[in-house]
């Protein structure tokens, strides 16, 4: 990547924290003297329309961000086995997650399995122990599987969009999304599943390349690469709006009819690439 290039990223990566931290109410981001001068210089950056919070020059820095490298997918096609893509993952340093996680979330379940959901990102205690979904969280959708569909945790694939845990569980970032969607393409590719369950807004909307609410996703089929594709709401967002259960109730009574060969998905063509 030449100068100009990693500068841009630099530039665009801390505006979106910007921009974050705005949408989040803070009052105070910490920048270097060094950054704090350049904001404050007459750039087209600095001229951004967002909604910049105070910037407090000279102030500490909890971690260094590392040198940031340009997606490369080229290798991944090449990976043979989620073994290998697991290993891949768990040397990853393409974003500033690197630095903060306790170790990659890679997976859970079982790699032959008909039924793959795909969630958001890794929790504290997912982070902690290195498999996704065993918070509280976690157990709700282990009640999903369980006590709704009658099946076992081991009989399905669990998965997230990032594999590295954001700093104080917040949202992913748009640039942590894209850095770690190859990952999980190449993962997806070799499962080869029969249909997809996208577990809240940031797993559906990187799958089928949108940005819409759950809301307006759910209640209808859509494909990814040809593979039927049912978007629900997240296990989270339950534990804070209990009313919903029985909606997604009904997605999950339509991916199990599909995977019984009862019900026949209705794809929407071009609902992803």
């Amino acid at each position: 990547m030449s100068g100009a290039n990693e500068l841009a990223e630099i530039v665009s990566m801390t505006r979106e924290l910007v921009q974050h931290a705005a949408n989040a109410k803070r009052g105070t981001i910490a920048l270097s003297p060094e950054m704090a001068a350049y904001f404050m210089a007459e750039t087209p950056v600095a001229k951004a329309d967002v909604a910049v919070p105070e910037i407090v020059e000279g102030a500490q820095i909890p971690s260094v961000i590392p040198p940031l490298v340009q997606v490369d997918t080229s290798g991944l096609s090449a990976i043979s086995s989620l073994d290998e893509l697991r290993s891949v993952v768990a040397g990853c340093r393409k974003c500033e997650l690197c630095e903060t996680r306790t170790q990659t979330v890679f997976c859970d379940g079982n790699a032959t399995a008909e039924l793959v959901f795909v969630g958001e990102a890794p929790g504290a205690d997912e982070d902690r122990q290195g498999v996704p979904f065993v918070g509280k969280a976690g157990q709700l959708l282990t009640d999903i599987i369980v006590k709704g569909m009658k099946m076992r945790r081991e009989d399905v694939y669990i998965c997230n969009v990032l594999k590295c845990r954001p700093p104080d569980n917040r949202d992913p970032l748009s640039s942590e999304k894209e850095r770690c969607k190859p990952y999980l393409v190449r993962q997806l590719e070799l499962l080869k599943p029969k249909v997809i369950c996208a577990l809240g807004k940031h797993a559906a909307n990187t799958l089928l390349r949108k940005d819409e609410a759950t809301g307006r996703l759910r209640g209808k089929w859509h494909q990814y690469h040809g593979i039927p594709l049912r978007v629900t709401y997240h296990p989270a967002y339950l534990l804070r709006n209990p009313a919903d259960k029985k909606l997604v109730w009904e997605d999950i009574q339509h991916v199990m009819r599909v995977l019984s060969g009862e019900e026949e998905p209705f794809v929407e063509l071009g609902s992803a690439e």
